[in-house]
């Protein structure tokens, strides 16, 4: 049995695999447990293995190549135009099988064990952020039924909220007193897991020269630094900015016929975590920059003047990706005057 290629859908526990030969015969049809998957693929020759880019994929991407495969992760979506038939896991592993096997593939890059954590403290801190946001609206709506209107922002209910406790005049109920002391405790705790993974994960951060290479670039911070480097790996998987911007899903979307071009809005593919602190930090990048009378000219300003605010938002945030590809891919700092000294050389 001579096989050349393999595709695996995973799950928990039973795994469906599909390989062929080097003509495209199916050779192997086969079910295997968890505990199976290691002995089979350490005593299989290497070959080409395909996989969705799902849940304990990278695991077992890592875990193959180290048995001398070849592995290649793709996104599911580009897996099921080649479903040939019902939905079921082996319908699901030959397309698979089939996918990989293109040249025109996209493939996923390949997260390291390392990089895994860092995105784990980022999506975890993600979670804390969206629970303690909950919280706080939570704490404004029901105080806002006895007629009590506290101003946005988290700082404001920690500054209010023991106050309005105390006030005996407000005419609270105990059980609600009571009740608010609780979520006002639960609250505080949130906060404090949201400082104590800000912390960690900015210790990565000080460790890593790429890391602290990106967060030189306006607009990018030690929180955005560490997750673009954690989720691009090598950026030399791209070919150039414009993908890795595509990636991140801050292009026009296309809907072109007949030779006639039609560009949208953006195409909000790939992250939207990391879309969102790219485009957040350009929004800070803007506010400032339109109190600085020595950017009036810049190019910034020139957007700002022909397109609203929340345009060249996103027109930063895609300048910014490119940069970060730029930077890299050529292992060179961040120059704010790059292309004035580019043009001062020519």
């Amino acid at each position: 049995m001579n096989i050349a290629t393999v595709g695996i859908d995973l799950a928990k526990t039973v795994f469906q695999l599909h390989g062929v030969d080097a003509q495209g015969r199916a050779v192997l049809r086969k079910q295997l447990r968890r505990d199976q998957m290691a002995p089979f693929f350490a005593n299989l020759p290497p070959c080409l293995v395909g996989m969705e880019a799902c849940g304990s994929a990278h695991f077992w991407a890592r875990k193959l190549q180290g048995f001398g495969h070849m592995v290649k992760l793709m996104a599911p979506q580009f897996v099921k135009p080649y479903v040939k038939t019902n939905k079921n896991d082996a319908a699901d592993a030959e397309a698979i099988c089939e996918a990989v096997a293109r040249p025109s593939m996209r493939f996923v890059p390949l997260k390291s064990a390392e990089q895994q954590a860092v995105l784990a403290l980022h999506r975890a801190r993600q979670g804390f952020v969206k629970a303690r946001t909950a919280q706080a609206n939570q704490i404004c709506g029901l105080l806002a039924e006895y007629g009590i209107i506290i101003p946005q922002g988290i700082k404001h209910i920690a500054d209010r909220l023991p106050d309005i406790l105390e006030d005996a005049d407000n005419e609270l109920p105990g059980a609600f007193r009571l009740l608010l002391e609780r979520l006002r405790a639960h609250l505080k705790v949130l906060d404090t897991q949201v400082g104590e993974l800000d912390v960690q994960i900015q210790l990565w951060h000080r460790q890593s020269e790429a890391s602290k290479k990106l967060a030189q670039i306006p607009g990018i911070g030690p929180i955005t630094a560490s997750a673009l480097v954690a989720s691009i790996g090598d950026a030399r998987n791209f070919d150039n900015g414009r993908q890795l911007a595509a990636w991140l899903g801050l292009v026009p979307r296309q809907h072109s016929s007949g030779g006639k071009p039609t560009l949208l809005g953006i195409s909000k593919r790939g992250d939207a975590y990391l879309r969102t602190l790219l485009i957040h930090g350009a929004r800070a990048v803007i506010r400032v920059a339109q109190s600085k009378a020595d950017q009036a000219g810049g190019w910034l300003a020139k957007v700002l003047a022909r397109r609203n605010k929340n345009v060249a938002a996103v027109a930063l945030a895609n300048k910014n990706a490119r940069i970060v590809w730029a930077l890299l891919v050529r292992d060179r700092p961040y120059a704010s005057t790059y292309p004035a000294q580019c043009g001062s050389t020519a």
